[in-house]
């Protein structure tokens, strides 16, 4: 019996898809840019984890804030975007980054969210959410 060969063909992602890629990048750039002009310095962009991934981790004197930055048409709506889900995603993928930083075992621990709007001053949601359950 003969073989048959089999070949992938590798399909580019869709149009919107790849904008929103961008659009996700671009507002994670205007929040870096926005807390490193208040102080922060910028530890990780983009963590991933196989739990799920951080946009943001920022040192600020002895404070960690896991950063999720959410960016939508308003402020409003990008506030509700950050659900409980991914709370607990970054929440799991946090720990992992602490258990990588020993260095940073004492330090204070705090989960923001940066909201992103277009002709809009970023929002920066201090203690958006908690590890506790």
């Amino acid at each position: 019996m003969a073989k048959i060969k089999v070949t992938k063909v590798k399909v580019a992602p869709a149009p919107a898809r790849v904008a929103a890629f961008h659009n996700g990048v671009d507002a994670e750039t205007r929040a870096a840019d926005y807390l490193a002009a208040r102080g922060y310095e910028i530890a990780a962009r983009r963590f991933k984890t196989r739990f799920g991934e951080i946009d943001l981790i920022a040192r600020l004197g002895s404070l960690v804030a896991f950063i999720e930055v959410k960016a939508r048409a308003k402020l409003d709506d990008a506030a509700y975007a950050v659900t409980l889900r991914q709370q607990k995603r970054i929440i799991n993928a946090a720990q992992i980054w602490l258990a990588s930083h020993p260095n940073c075992a004492a330090s204070d621990l705090r989960f923001d969210a940066l909201l992103i709007a277009p002709n809009a001053q970023p929002r920066h949601l201090i203690a958006a959410f908690d590890a506790s359950e």
